[in-house]
């Protein structure tokens, strides 16, 4: 059974996983915003390989969270998951970060599932999915106005989650609607799809990979002082 290394830094929440199977072994996170993830990602890595008294010769690929998110964020996970894959020889696998999202929402057959991240002033990261977490609306970068998601809002549910959905909450008024800002991208859901890729053998370029930035995010860091 495929034992992978997954690593979510996409947002606030620095996240560590190991799985074996679609199975989490281990898992490390912690979701603060002033949180570093360059002094913590490679702890957490150390601490859920000890734990699950696995080595890194016991793995057989490395997944990334790929964004959308935090620049630095993303750019401190990838650089990390690259380098791992490069001196272990392992291959790399990718993981939207809103499809894992997505992941931690239990629905019923024809609800919706929108997670958002929190952009600047009224925007948000945004991607819409079924009820069998299959993508039906492409990721997008958009201003929240009252006829978001309109197009949705005939089906009996429709979840919208992340850090996004407060300012979601301020504007939609729709009944079907129903939000939860506790949502964060986590390594955790990470696991079942990095397992799906690795049986189908869905690997990136490791050379040429790159988040997926869609557009510059903020992530408050520590402050200095």
């Amino acid at each position: 059974m495929a034992r992978i290394l997954n690593l979510e830094t996409a947002t606030t929440n620095c996240s560590v996983s190991i799985s074996e199977g679609s199975d989490i072994v281990c898992l490390k996170e912690n979701n603060a915003v002033s949180y570093s993830h360059s002094e913590q990602l490679h702890i957490f890595i150390k601490e859920v390989l000890e734990e699950a008294s696995f080595s890194f010769s016991d793995l057989d690929a490395i997944a990334i969270s790929k964004g959308p998110g935090s620049y630095t964020g993303l750019r401190i996970g990838v650089s990390a998951a690259k380098g791992l894959c490069f001196s272990l020889d392992l291959p790399l696998i990718s993981v939207p970060t809103l499809e894992s999202m997505a992941n931690q929402v239990d629905t019923s057959e024809g609800e919706i599932i929108i997670p958002v991240l929190d952009a600047r002033r009224m925007e948000v990261y945004s991607s819409v999915f079924n009820s069998f977490y299959q993508e039906v609306r492409e990721t997008r970068a958009e201003i929240i106005d009252e006829d978001s998601f309109k197009g949705f809002s005939s089906h009996p549910k429709v979840y919208i989650v992340g850090s996004g959905a407060e300012k979601c909450k301020e504007t939609l008024r729709h009944p079907n609607f129903v939000f939860n800002t506790t949502v964060v991208p986590s390594a955790r859901e990470m696991a079942n799809i990095a397992f799906r890729k690795f049986q189908e053998g869905i690997f990136e370029d490791v050379a040429y990979f790159e988040p997926y930035y869609l557009k510059d995010f903020v992530l408050q860091g520590k402050k200095n002082g």
